[in-house]
């Protein structure tokens, strides 16, 4: 099992950005190789991705979520990943977002790929184009403030 943990400090209040992350159906806008994000109801969503030059495709389950504090969830099966997303007022208008996935890397390209960093390196990568996204626009796309606890 595979562990990536990767934060970044942003310039919004910490309930922008976490009312954009959770707007999964947008995650295409600054996440590399992600194709679709499809919310099915309040806790499932469908994924669909391109990982090490194939396209995958899996479910997740929401399994903890708290507004302007965490997003938690569970791939069904083994198929994607698990992780939860954190997220920390700064200050009034700077929030700390830090991502913890395990996931098991499929095939020798996958785990070529995570010995060398690649992962951590998207994981970054897709950060940084949070970043952008939120910090240019100002304010997010929608929200949904509900509590989700298993």
């Amino acid at each position: 099992m595979k562990t990536i943990e990767e934060s970044i400090e942003i310039e919004v209040p910490v309930s922008t950005a976490y009312n954009q992350w959770t707007q999964f159906e947008s995650f295409p806008q600054f996440m590399k190789g992600v194709e679709r994000v499809e919310q099915k109801d309040d806790k499932h969503l469908r994924w669909v991705a391109e990982i090490g030059g194939q396209t995958r495709e899996w479910d997740a389950e929401i399994t903890e979520q708290h507004p302007d504090h965490r997003v938690a969830w569970k791939a069904m099966g083994q198929e994607g990943p698990n992780g939860a997303v954190t997220f920390h007022k700064l200050d009034d208008s700077r929030t700390k977002i830090m991502v913890q996935m395990d996931y098991e890397p499929e095939g020798m390209k996958e785990a070529v790929g995570s010995a060398v960093g690649l992962d951590s390196h998207r994981v970054k990568d897709d950060l940084e184009s949070f970043k952008e996204f939120i910090e240019s626009r100002g304010s997010e796309t929608g929200a949904w403030r509900g509590e989700v606890e298993n």
